[in-house]
Order: structure tokens, then sequence, then C-alpha cells
């Protein structure tokens, strides 16, 4: 078993490098590790054997993510129009402005190019053209063309990573379908026919419950259709701990698999069978019932560590052995990272088999059988102090009501609403359907009111915190005969407490999000933050999880330059999230389209924070303007010795009257470029007035909008060194006696993580922490 623990430790550790070892290096290192184990002393042998499967589990990641990156696509194909043949994959997702699916290549047609096996496919939407109409439906072969782009998202540190998802799910490249695509006709394999049996039965449920949110939560519950579930719901649920409920997990396909051998149990009393064993029978059944209901729910993480742990029990009845419950742990997850290394990188791989082994921790050194009573409270008390901490950790809070709503919803959808559906889905009439979806409205309706209780979040606490934070909460799970239960929670104490430290006096901090196509930038003094902007999507996507990491309480202004979607979508999200002092816009529509309360941006406002002094440069008091973009607010900040300069998407007209009115106070050592840098700002006389020495270009990568302009870029380089958001994701800066700046992709590289220059000015990239005198 230790050898088992030492290979999965070797194929995590491969996940988290910044660049892969050389397959020679380790296989050389494996060689001697081998031969150490025939010459040593036994006591040396057993290290050099623990080694050998460290090493064969890093080189087998290493090998298999070799193979995956040779697959990625190649930079002269991005965004250029492709010609291929392959499969619908899974269930299309059709959302608000087209459907989202995932195709299996079979073949390029394009002379000379070549893509991954499996990609990202969407097609938009037409101009009036209803999505649900699209004919894209499971297991169909298309011919079809398509531009793409690699797997390259927003890099933050904080919230969703789509770049380390598409990874795990071997994603390598997401496309958009051209018009004139071809359907071929049927795949006939066999992952296209489940494929088809679970849209056959979402489109069932749909035509009995319609479009609703019962609807969705049955097809998530039966054959895993979990996109069907809206984004509303899926926040409820998080507010409420129960999202591992919604997504087919262990403790559905262990219920299903306890109700088949139960079933078999009681056929087998009535009639039994001299030729084979009934206790073999039993498990059996429930191993292929739990197998069945894996394959139709999509095979995910969960699924697969509990019928692997259910298989590990047929094996140890046909081979007469007794394994522990954690022989049976390992084993499972052993096969899982042979099978998908990448899993490692899942959260769900974590939450799930972490909860099996707080279980078994928090049970293992009894005697006898504890009472019902206890074992529910014990349970979740595990369950508890072991989600505490990732969920922190991935996500920044923790639902309060947690415990609450699992000792209830467990039950409810496990033992009754679950079976039900099941039930449903496989007779003919309407009416069991209709009955699951009543239920599953009353689920929600608890879940809402759930959701109004509050909720513990936390800044992220660095590494050696949850490291310690962890062997607290092992203490905690400890059985009752162990001492030092208090010992835990006082481990677990600092995680729970940390706060990030401050700018020191005299200093601000600058965070440039990595939101896309948009711009949002936080702006730090000692004890005060102003929010410039919020960027395009909702705010639980980019804004409030890096807001909630860096452990910001309150936001005393928040300062909206314009009414464009790409600079104020979340702002009522952000209202809503955090208390907020002070909201200032550039345009009064703003606070109209997302009932906020507020006032407009004018020249001439100021104030100071702790050394540091704020001025509204734009727009004037009382002046016409004829566009959006010149309503936007121009914000300098400005320390001892060095400022800042924001400017929204303020065209050049407004720079030029900023610098005919100001001048040389415009001077700034650093810029956030205007307009994503495009043509229509970042003039040369407004870059000859600030002298910036570096500039922060906020864009989307790959954008549609082709932003930055060439042009601009030079003459950004030629004034000093340029930071990009799409091409070195979060950036923070620290402006004092001199300017220091940290790009979060070199920060955190990872092999499968694209890693910008940090810098571009003409010169050897610059390294994080950089110091600009």
């Amino acid at each position: 078993m230790l050898k088992l623990a030492l290979f999965v430790c070797g194929v995590v550790c491969c996940a988290f490098l910044p660049q892969l070892p050389s397959l020679w290096n380790l296989s050389g290192l494996s060689l001697l590790a081998w031969l150490l184990t025939r010459l040593a002393r036994p006591r040396p042998a057993m290290l050099a054997g623990l080694l050998v499967a460290f090493l064969l589990g890093l080189g087998y990641a290493d090998a298999r993510a070799q193979w995956r990156l040779a697959q990625e696509l190649p930079a002269t194909q991005w965004q250029q129009p492709l010609l291929l043949e392959g499969v619908v994959r899974g269930l299309p997702a059709a959302g608000d402005y087209g459907v989202r699916m995932q195709f299996e290549v079979e073949r390029v047609l394009t002379a000379g190019a070549h893509l991954p096996p499996r990609v990202q496919l969407t097609v938009f939407a037409r101009k009036g053209e209803l999505v649900m109409a699209a004919p894209w439906h499971a297991g169909q072969r298309w011919q079809l063309t398509a531009r793409f782009r690699p797997r390259q998202s927003t890099a933050n540190p904080f919230g969703f990573d789509a770049e380390q998802w598409l990874w795990s799910e071997g994603v390598l490249a997401s496309g958009t379908v051209q018009p004139a695509a071809r359907q071929l006709g049927e795949a006939q394999d066999a992952t296209a026919w489940v494929d088809r049996l679970r849209e056959r039965l979402v489109l069932r449920i749909e035509a009995v419950l319609g479009r609703s949110r019962a609807a969705g939560l049955v097809a998530g519950l039966t054959v895993g259709a979990q996109q069907r579930i809206d984004r509303a719901e899926w926040q409820s649920l998080a507010r409420t701990g129960l999202t591992h409920l919604v997504s087919i997990s262990g403790l559905h396909i262990t219920m299903v698999a306890g109700m088949v051998a139960a079933l078999v149990a009681g056929v087998l009393r009535r009639w039994p069978l001299a030729f084979c064993p009934p206790r073999l029978l039993i498990v059996g059944s429930g191993v292929v019932a739990a197998a069945c209901y894996a394959v139709l729910a999509g095979f995910s993480v969960p699924t697969q560590r509990t019928l692997y742990m259910l298989g590990c029990m047929v094996l140890m009845l046909l081979w007469r052995r007794h394994w522990s419950g954690l022989h049976m742990w390992w084993l499972a997850l052993t096969l899982v990272l042979l099978i998908d290394p990448f899993a490692v990188l899942a959260p769900g791989l974590w939450l799930s088999f972490g909860l099996v082994a707080a279980l078994m921790l928090s049970s293992a050194g009894r005697r006898r059988p504890a009472g019902k009573a206890y074992q529910l409270w014990r349970g979740q008390w595990a369950a508890t102090v072991a989600s505490l901490l990732p969920l922190l950790s991935l996500f920044g809070n923790f639902p309060l009501v947690s415990p609450l709503a699992n000792a209830v919803a467990i039950p409810f959808v496990s033992v009754l609403l679950t079976p039900l559906a099941l039930l449903a889905v496989a007779l003919p009439w309407e009416w069991p359907l209709l009955l699951s979806g009543w239920l599953a409205e009353w689920f929600y309706r608890g879940v809402d009111w759930l959701a109004q209780w509050p909720m513990l979040q936390l800044a992220a606490a660095p590494w050696p915190l949850l490291l310690l934070g962890g062997i607290g909460s092992l203490y905690l799970l400890a059985p009752a005969g162990m001492p030092g239960h208090w010992l835990g929670a006082s481990l677990l104490l600092p995680a729970l407490c940390y706060q990030p430290p401050p700018p020191q006096a005299g200093e601000f901090r600058a965070v440039v999000l990595d939101v896309g196509q948009g711009l949002s930038v936080l702006i730090q003094t000692r004890q005060h933050a102003l929010l410039f902007d919020t960027g395009a999507a909702e705010g639980g996507r980019w804004v409030l999880p890096q807001l909630q990491g860096l452990g910001i309480r309150q936001l005393d202004v928040l300062l909206l330059s314009h009414h464009d979607k790409d600079h104020d979508a979340a702002a009522a999200d952000v209202a809503a999230a955090l208390p907020v002092r002070r909201i200032l816009v550039g345009q009064l529509a703003t606070l109209e389209q997302y009932g906020l309360s507020g006032q407009r941006c004018q020249r001439g406002q100021s104030w100071a924070w702790d050394g540091i002094r704020f001025d509204v440069l734009w727009p004037p008091v009382a002046e016409v303007l004829t566009d959006d973009n010149s309503h936007s607010c121009v914000l300098r900040v400005a320390g001892q010795r060095h400022a800042l300069m924001l400017t929204g998407d303020a065209p050049r007209a407004v720079e030029e009257r900023l610098v005919a009115d100001y001048g040389q106070q415009l001077r700034s050592s650093v810029l956030v470029v205007g307009h994503h840098g495009s043509r229509t700002s970042t003039a040369p006389l407004w870059l000859e007035t600030l002298q910036p020495q570096l500039s922060v270009l906020s864009a989307g990568f790959l954008n549609r909008y082709r932003h930055p302009h060439p042009l601009v870029l030079a003459a950004l380089q030629q004034q000093g060194r340029v930071l990009r958001t799409d091409a070195d994701g979060l950036l923070s800066l620290t402006l004092g006696t001199e300017v220091r700046y940290d790009c979060y992709r070199q920060q955190a590289a990872r092999y499968w993580r694209s890693v910008g220059p940090c810098a571009q000015d003409g010169e050897p990239a610059a390294p994080a922490s950089a110091r600009l005198e």
C-alpha cells in the first residue's frame, strides 16, 4: 500500500511542475533506484523501492503529458478555417447565443493541418434564429469548417481556472463552426449509442416537465445532464453546499448498487441458485448496476471511484481475501490515475476521495458499531471538517448552513428523489416524471430559502498555512481515543484567520484582473480599496473570487468608467456581494440598468487615502459629449514618487483635451492603456506627456477586435515595458518608492499553462517582482 501511495504522489507532483522533466533523466533515476534495491541492505532497499514507485508515477504522468502536449493545436493554425469530419460526443448544450458541444475529430481534410483528437465547438445562432431549433444532436457525424484557437483562457489565482479544466478534460482546442456544415449520418459505436440514449431521455423529461429548473435537476440526477441546470441554480446550490448532490456522485452510485443488490438478495432468498454463491451474485449484480448507471451518467471521477471500489469488493470475494477500506481506497485512486493522470487537476477528485477518506478515518478504531444517530452525526462532522479547507481554498467561501442542508437534503435526494427519477425515466408513463418534477421543485424551494443564510468568506491562505490546517483537520478527524484533538483546532485556526498584508504606508497596490476582453482594476491603499470597472461577465466568474481571495471585505469606492458591458456588466453582482460605500459612474444609464444608487464622476473630485491622492480628471461637469467612450471616467492615483493613470475607453479627443488642460501634471509612471490598445486611444502626444515607464494592456486572448493594435503596441514598447493580461494573466503592481510588478502566469507556472514574457520592451523579459527606479 505504501508503494501505491508513492506512485500516486509521483502522478500528483507531475501535474504541478512548471516544466516537464526529461524522460531520459527519469529513466536513469529509476534504473539507479532499482539497482539499489538489488544491491543494498533491507532498509535501504525498501527506501529505494519507494523511490522507484514515486519515479514510476512521475514518469508515467510525464509520458502521458508529453503525448498530450504533442497533440496541441500548432500556432500556424490558430484562427484558420479547417475542414474536418467527426462525431458529436456527450450532450450538446444550448445557450443564449448558440450550441456548445464536444467533438471527436475523425480526420482533418485540410491539407497539412492536424487537430487534437477532441475539441470543443460552438455553433453561434444567427440573428432571429431559435437556439433550440439547431440540428446538432449526440452521436451525429458531421463534415464542417471551423476556426480554432488554443485552450488558453483567463489566468487568475482564485476561482474557476478554465485553462486547467480544459487540459484535464483533454479539450486542447476550441472552434467556431462556419456556415454550410453537412451531416454525414449517425455514428454506430457504443459511445454514440449511449449518448443518443441519454439525449432521448433528456428530451422526454423536458417534454413532460418543460424547460424548467425541476426538469434540469431530474435530467442531472438521471443521465448527468448538468448543463441543463441554469447558473442561478448552481449559485444557490453552492451557497448551501449541495452541489455534490446534483452531480451524480459516489453516493448515488452506491445507492443504486445497494438497491439492486437488495433486490437480488430478496430473489435469491426465495429462489436460491445452487451453482453460484449467493454473496457473489448479490455483490456482482450491484457492481453491474453501478457500472450501467455510471456509464449513463457520463462516467465522471466520483462515479469511477465508487465503481472501482465496488469492483475491489468483488475481487476480494473471488480471491477470498480480506482487504481493508483503506486498501480499496488506494487501489481505486491508483486505478483512476492510471486511466487518467490529469484527473488530479479536477477539484472533484479530491473532494470525492477526500470525503471518503475522512469518513473512514472518523470511524476507525471502534471496537463495536456505534448507534445510527451517532454515525449520522459523526459522518456529517467528518464531511464538514474535511471539506472546509478545500472549499475555502478553491472557492473562497464555505456555506455555514451546509451541515444542516446536507443533513436534510442527502436523504431526500438520495433515498427519495433519485430512485424515483430513475424509475420514472424507465417507465413509459408520465405521472412518475410529474411526481419527480414536483419533488425537485420542492427541493429547490428549500435551497432558495437556505441560500439566504450567510456564508463564511475568507482570504486565500498561503500553502504553508493550508498544509498546517490539513494536518489539523486530520487531528480533528482522528478516532475518539487519540489525545490532542484541541491541537487540531489550533493548527487549523491560522489558515482560517489569515489576512493578506496590506500595502505599506505611502504605497498603493494596483491589481489588474484578467477578465478577458474587458477591464477591472483593484486599487488598494493601507486601509481602503477602490474597484475601477468590473469586466464583461457576471461577478462570480472573475471579479468576486479575486476580491474574496485577496481579503477584500468592502469597497470604499466602486468606479464604473462608462456604460459598456465589458466595463460594468458585473456591477450589480459586486454591489450585492460586498458592502460598497460609494458608487461613481461615467454614465447614469449604468445606475438605471443595474438598479444601483450613486453619482456621476466629475472633473475636480478628489480625495486622499493613507497618503495616496485620487483625482478624477474627466468628464467635465456640464458638457455634452458625443459618444459613450467619451464619458469614460479618467482617474489618476498618485503616491509620493509614482502615479497610475486609468482612462477606461476614453478616445484620443479626450486625451488631447486632458493634455491641453493639465500638461505635465499628467506624468504617470504606470499607464493602464485606454480602450484595450485600440487605435482610437493612446495618441503619441498622450504618451509623450505621460512618459510611462510601464504600460498595462487588459485585453482578451485572440479577441475578435484584434486588440491591441500593432501600431499602438509598438509605440508602447518604444516608451517602456509592456504588460498584458492576455499573455501574463493577472498583474499585481506596487507603487511606492519604486514600481514592482508580478505576473500570475510566471508566479504559477505549470507545464500545461501558457506562460507570457511578463514584459515586452525589445529587451529580455523582466523577471517577476522586477523593479523600476
